[in-house]
């Protein structure tokens, strides 16, 4: 499952894009007899993909004299908020990024264009223009505050899934789409999942909007639902990824899911670098040969 800003592609283009690096990423994991055989194997065949770019795609329209395009003025609470988190992060991690006085500064338009104006001159967001930037956020914020636009990407997902699917891949935020799409059906026979760059982690914005909902767990803090029926749980994460704000997500979902730390390079969000990864080949080849422990799905 692909991430934001994907509206202008199809489900055609993104397979172009992810098959071949996916099993290059398993080939590189294989270690022993039965996951090389595995690795070896898979083909284009046994991988399908759930499209929503659509979703977010703007329809066509005929502009009158003065129709303005989206600006940083529009901006909602949710998405300035968003964005002071990337700022944040950002500046922790990109010495050319300067820090923000304090997180409430993105909250007037004139700081919301200037925290645009510098994330774009980052190393993390170059070449992406701050009208994509936008786009980006607001796809984040509709996911989240549109009951249909959820519920209907919710249903692409439930469409493509089907009685051979053993493993699931998601990148950015379509790993918390994947995620709450397995949490809602425990019985699919999905036995892993493997978040790429997944924000599932962020505070408020995101782990705090989940279905279901995290719950206090018995060390006092918050914990989400372990999703559905998978056993194994790879959550692989750039240290340098804006986007996947916490890491780690122990803490968040439990002991099990074995998350790790890789380096893409420039582009430390690009899913092409993490499916080539041998963090995110193991985590696939975990669902597909079948010698991982069954969960007790506790959490």
């Amino acid at each position: 499952m692909h991430g934001i800003g994907q509206q202008l592609k199809g489900q055609e283009t993104i397979r172009a894009e992810w098959s071949s690096r996916l099993r290059d990423g398993a080939r590189l994991a294989a270690s022993g007899p039965a996951g090389t055989e595995v690795a070896e194997r898979l083909s284009d065949t046994d991988i399908g993909f759930a499209f929503y770019g659509d979703a977010f795609r703007r329809p066509g329209q005929t502009l009158g004299v003065g129709d303005p395009l989206p600006t940083a003025a529009d901006l909602t609470e949710y998405e300035r908020e968003l964005l002071s988190e990337w700022w944040r992060v950002a500046a922790e991690t990109d010495p050319a990024v300067v820090r923000a006085d304090e997180r409430t500064l993105v909250r007037a338009p004139r700081a919301v264009q200037t925290a645009l104006r510098v994330l774009s001159g980052s190393a993390f967001f170059a070449g992406l223009s701050e009208r994509a930037m936008i786009g980006n956020l607001v796809q984040v914020r509709r996911y989240f505050t549109e009951p249909q636009t959820r519920a209907a990407i919710q249903q692409r997902v439930a469409d493509s899934v089907d009685g051979g699917t053993r493993v699931i891949v998601a990148h950015s935020l379509g790993s918390v789409i994947a995620y709450e799409a397995l949490c809602a059906h425990p019985e699919w026979p999905v036995r892993a999942l493997v978040t790429l760059g997944s924000p599932l982690g962020v505070p408020n914005l995101i782990f705090d909007r989940l279905r279901p909902a995290p719950v206090a767990a018995a060390d006092g803090r918050r914990r989400g639902a372990w999703p559905g029926s998978v056993s194994a749980w790879a959550n692989v994460a750039d240290a340098g990824d804006v986007v996947a704000l916490v890491k780690d997500l122990r803490p968040l979902f439990g002991p099990r899911v074995v998350s790790s730390i890789v380096h893409n390079g420039a582009k430390a969000h690009d899913v092409r670098p993490y499916l080539t990864a041998p963090e995110t080949g193991r985590g696939i080849l975990a669902g597909l040969v079948g010698d991982v422990p069954e969960s007790d799905h506790g959490g």
